[in-house]
């Protein structure tokens, strides 16, 4: 039976998830969300999209519910439309994750990634076999296109920032994925000048060797380009990293730090708090205190952040992956209203990424392990006691994070120290109990 991760529903595609999976989580979705009118869909570049995107429709359609197809698109655009019709939203999208996998990510008709409460009642739904049935396939699904709302979705975007960006010369990696369809008129919507690359999917090379995931991508354009900055957008553009000028990686927890810092300085930062994972870099936490900025840690997952931003009605918060949330501007964590921010504040204090950079933040040597393993098959007595000694080596100068992923079979292992190499060496350590 499908389970709802970190974020949304994933797994390798006509393996893990398959096309009448699909069906029956929008049957599901359809009876749980009661959607009153018709539903935002949307997809990225994978080569299972399409047919995912299909099965979708079709589920919709076998309840009686129609759908607005968005196209290719990014997850925050589809949000957006979802928002803007008050109606709930679904993309098929496995955001960083390689070609071979897919997912499912919903919305409601807020624009809001949905609770565990509502997560839950789609997995009561989904296990009800005797309601959820695979349609036979006859008539098409009822759906209409989407593509002028996804126009707008762009227009609102660049709208959420006003500055004159005609001296910036930007790189913006896409990863071939989502944000291929949507680049580069937000970024160009100030003048600033835009090459973008990695924008030609084939179904297989979304993630390739580009994107997010391998930002040396996009600083090696910087460095040709001599531009003045870089942009690296995941598969479904929901989250965005930097480098500067010199090809120097500006991670989400620095992308906060500089917009906290302007933030607090120009009084529009509500309750001088910003609410960040508990991946976030000691640095930046030791930074938010010499500015007397309050930190709310909350677990993984930008729907934990969201959460706990409304509960305090604050205005900044994200992870160091580079999903950035801004409350007041998009309903999840949107790259494009990211970059956007961050331009507006490379160009406002005309000063450069790699400054800015520095003046928000130290960061402390981190180092991060991703170790292919069964959390149910771990030795957690190994474990325990590997973790111990690792805490007792770092002392009150460091820490380790040990936690599965909520997206892939995998445990991540997270080590902050005084020095790189004790950061290292601890993780090693850590990664050798887990394999053992």
């Amino acid at each position: 039976m499908l389970r709802f991760g970190t974020d949304g529903v994933r797994g390798r595609a006509y393996e893990d998830l398959l096309p009448d999976d699909i069906v029956r989580l929008a049957q599901a979705a359809a009876e749980v969300l009661a959607p009153t009118g018709p539903v935002i869909v949307g997809r990225d570049t994978r080569e299972s999209s399409v047919e995912f995107s299909a099965a979708l429709a079709a589920g919709f359609s076998s309840v009686g519910v129609s759908t607005i197809d968005l196209g290719v698109a990014t997850t925050p655009a589809v949000a957006w439309a979802a928002a803007r019709a008050s109606t709930p939203g679904a993309v098929i999208s496995a955001s960083h994750n390689p070609w071979h996998d897919n997912g499912v990510k919903l919305f409601g008709p807020d624009g809001r990634k949905l609770n565990d409460e509502i997560q839950g009642a789609l997995e009561s739904a989904l296990s009800s076999s005797d309601r959820l049935t695979v349609p036979t396939l006859g008539a098409p699904p009822r759906t209409s296109d989407g593509s002028e709302l996804l126009k707008e979705y762009q227009q609102s975007v660049a709208r959420t920032v006003d500055f004159d960006g005609r001296r910036l010369r930007v790189v913006a990696d896409a990863a071939h994925g989502s944000a291929s369809a949507v680049l580069p008129g937000p970024l160009q919507a100030h003048g600033a000048t835009v090459a973008v690359i990695n924008s030609s999917p084939n179904g297989r090379n979304i993630n390739r060797r580009c994107g997010s995931t391998r930002p040396e991508t996009v600083a090696q354009a910087v460095r040709q380009q001599s531009a003045d900055l870089g942009l690296a957008f995941d598969g479904d553009a929901d989250r965005v990293l930097a480098v500067d000028h010199t090809g120097e990686l500006v991670d989400g927890d620095q992308i906060i730090a500089i917009c906290a810092a302007d933030r607090r300085l120009g009084g529009r930062l509500p309750g001088n708090t910003v609410v960040v994972t508990v991946m976030t870099n000691l640095g930046f936490h030791r930074a938010m205190a010499r500015r007397d900025i309050n930190v709310v840690t909350t677990p993984v997952g930008d729907r934990h952040v969201w959460s706990a931003l409304q509960a305090g009605d604050w205005a900044l918060g994200g992870e160091q992956s580079g999903h950035v949330i801004f409350p007041a501007l998009a309903t999840t964590g949107d790259g494009m209203v990211t970059a956007l921010q961050l331009l507006e504040v490379v160009a406002r204090r005309q000063m450069s990424l790699r400054d800015l950079s520095a003046e928000a933040m130290i960061k402390m040597p981190q180092v991060l392990h991703n170790v292919a393993a069964d959390p149910d098959s771990i030795d957690d007595g190994r474990l325990s006691a590997a973790i111990a000694d690792a805490e007792k080596a770092l002392g009150a100068d460091g820490r380790i994070l040990v936690r599965p992923s909520g997206t892939e079979p995998v445990i991540r292992i997270m080590v902050e120290a005084e020095t790189a190499p004790l950061a290292e060496t601890v993780a090693a350590e850590v990664a050798r109990a887990v394999n053992r």
